[in-house]
């Protein structure tokens, strides 16, 4: 039995296709998610999506929005998302780099809200090319 499993943003289709399980970042912790799941929504925290697909696990990072969970169908509406492998690592590294020296120069509250924000992605985005997948 399997779960169809679709990954949007405002601007394209990030995934869309048949997997077995899932574990998704919420902002109240990790859900896993396998097929019969009881129907939940819940808001999706910036954070490691892990998809079961093919009997390996692959990653994804997501950048906050919503889940709509029922009758084996999870629909993923975030911000932005990246799948592992579209992820270039120095270039992931170098914008940590960048948001971490943005947050130590912040100033302002609202400079220190924006910096944190912007660590939280870039440190999602280094992080989910090292998950085990």
């Amino acid at each position: 039995m399997t779960l169809n499993l679709c990954v949007l943003t405002p601007n394209r289709i990030v995934w869309d296709s048949e997997v077995k399980e899932i574990i998704l970042s919420t902002n109240s912790g990790q859900i896993g998610v396998l097929p019969n799941h009881a129907p939940i929504a819940t808001a999706v925290d910036i954070g490691i999506l892990k998809i079961r697909f093919n009997d390996q696990w692959l990653t994804m990072a997501l950048m906050g929005g919503f889940a709509r969970i029922g009758n084996n169908e999870i629909t993923i509406l975030v911000n932005d998302a990246e799948k592992s492998s579209d992820i270039d690592s120095q270039e992931a590294q170098q914008t940590l780099e960048r948001a971490e020296a943005s947050l130590r120069k912040a100033e302002s509250k609202r400079q220190t809200i924006e910096a944190n924000l912007a660590l939280r992605r870039a440190r999602t985005r280094v992080e989910v090319l090292n998950a085990i997948s």
